[in-house]
């Protein structure tokens, strides 16, 4: 049996963390068994979903490298309508579904008994039974499509997260499975594609627990063996509370971009917001594919912690190429690169200090143009003598043989003696009047690379 998952968002919206952890998940798994992970874009609801969602959740996927075997041929609900009507039209016919005149007043009705009672909300007045006498279909009013549901026993599945879980049917409605303009619900939807696209497991968000009995009945009266089931639990905030849009915490996957977090370094701390392999932090998707496994999913939910994200996309940075990233950092820098240094040089200089492609950039920045030193800084450490002490400085590098950082560092100790200072007396005010921040790196290693012609401009212009 070949292996196959889904991701199957709803085109209302962005596509957020829990839906790309959800996502992440099902491909590592599908991975893991060398099966396929396919793409479905759940748009029956019409009146919400929206082509710039649908774009949203394409550019997030892309973003972050979860790319599904169904690329070419993406599984859109709104073109298989015909096909839902199909299946519920043999649900009709064999005695597993029926048409329901319920009015809307009647359903409210209901719906206050239920809650008085605890009991399932529609009370089955319109569904058919042997010797139960129906009411007579109200003229002119067009009825939905109940699916019927079994009425005792329990409906049992093995959750591959969660463990074993027992639902009683009698807590369970005749769900709606068409609408009164013959246009099919989501239960029902999810089914038919899950059965058409061959989805051996459905691993979400445990949000959707109470769906599961509901369409696994189903799948039953279609006369098909149901998935396999994993709910994951759901991602926190950092205060511990649930992600809502109102506090602020979901945004679109693709705004971490802006954020200079690595969709590499994203992917590898969603993949341990609930999952974990011993003590491994940092690890590529290729070692996530390979570990991956449903039972390491702990059935609690996790917090988001956003300095951990940071470490972790800080590790990646560090990880990366040299070549590779400075092609990233090139996009963020506030100028056009031109010239000397080498970007590839300076990113592998400056790497370790940043966290984020943005800080990263920043960092490289100065090789190429001065910034503007902040007034601390120039209180702290520009004093009155620092500008003539800056010039002397620049006739011993402008005489320099050979600039290399080894033979700029040799100039620091005996030009420190004959001014009678301390190194820090050279060397911050060094950086500030060449980078314009007190914040470098060796600042031998700096000026080497900025070039002997641009040093020697930036201290004349003290």
């Amino acid at each position: 049996m070949t292996v196959k998952t889904r991701f199957a968002p709803s085109p209302t919206g962005y596509l957020h963390i829990g839906g790309v952890r959800t996502a992440l998940y099902s491909w590592a798994f599908a991975k893991h068994h060398d099966g396929e992970f396919l793409l479905r874009i759940e748009d029956t609801d019409t009146a919400r979903s929206t082509a710039e969602s649908v774009q949203i959740i394409l550019d997030g996927m892309n973003w972050v490298g979860l790319s599904p075997d169904n690329a070419d041929n993406i599984v859109y609900q709104s073109k298989n309508l015909s096909r839902y009507k199909d299946l519920i039209q043999k649900l009709l016919e064999t005695g597993h579904a029926y048409p329901c005149y319920c009015s809307v007043e009647e359903l409210a009705e209901m719906r206050e008994k239920a809650e008085r009672e605890g009991t399932a909300t529609y009370d089955r007045r319109w569904r058919p039974e042997t010797g139960k006498k129906l009411p007579e279909p109200p003229v002119g009013v067009q009825p939905v499509i109940r699916f019927k549901n079994p009425m005792d026993g329990v409906t049992v599945w093995q959750d591959l997260v969660k463990g074993e879980i027992r639902i009683p049917n009698a807590a369970l409605d005749d769900l709606i499975i068409a609408r009164a303009d013959g246009s099919p619900t989501y239960n029902f939807c999810v089914v038919a594609d899950d059965y058409d696209m061959g989805i051996t497991h459905v691993i979400r968000g445990d949000d959707h627990v109470n769906n599961t009995p509901k369409q696994i009945n189903i799948f039953k009266a279609l006369g098909v063996e149901s998935p396999q089931y994993a709910h994951l639990p759901m991602i926190l905030n950092e205060a511990g509370k649930k992600i809502s849009k109102r506090s602020g915490d979901t945004v679109a996957i693709t705004e971490f971009d802006a954020l200079g977090v690595l969709p590499e370094a994203m992917l590898n701390y969603l993949a341990r917001l609930g999952w974990a392999h011993g003590d491994d932090e940092f690890f590529t998707m290729k070692q996530f594919v390979k570990w991956f496994d449903l039972k390491d999913v702990s059935p609690s939910a996790s917090r988001m912690d956003g300095k951990k994200l940071l470490w972790i996309n800080g590790e990646h940075i560090k990880a990366m190429p040299n070549g590779d990233l400075a092609e990233l950092v090139k996009a963020r820098l506030p100028f056009a690169l031109s010239g000397s240094p080498d970007l590839a040089a300076v990113v592998a200089l400056v790497k370790d200090r940043a966290q984020d492609l943005n800080a990263l950039a920043a960092e490289c920045a100065y090789f190429y143009q001065k910034s503007v030193p902040n007034e601390t800084d120039v209180a702290k450490h520009w004093d009155a003598d620092a500008p003539a002490r800056m010039r002397r400085f620049a006739e011993r590098l402008a005489a320099l043989d050979g600039w290399t950082a080894e033979n700029i560092h040799a100039l620091f100790a005996p030009f420190c003696a004959d001014e009678g200072i301390k190194m820090g007396k050279l060397g911050m005010p060094l950086r500030l009047a060449v980078c314009g921040t007190a914040k470098t790196p060796s600042v031998d290693a700096v000026l080497a690379l900025i070039g002997r012609d641009e040093v020697l401009r930036r201290l004349a212009e003290v």
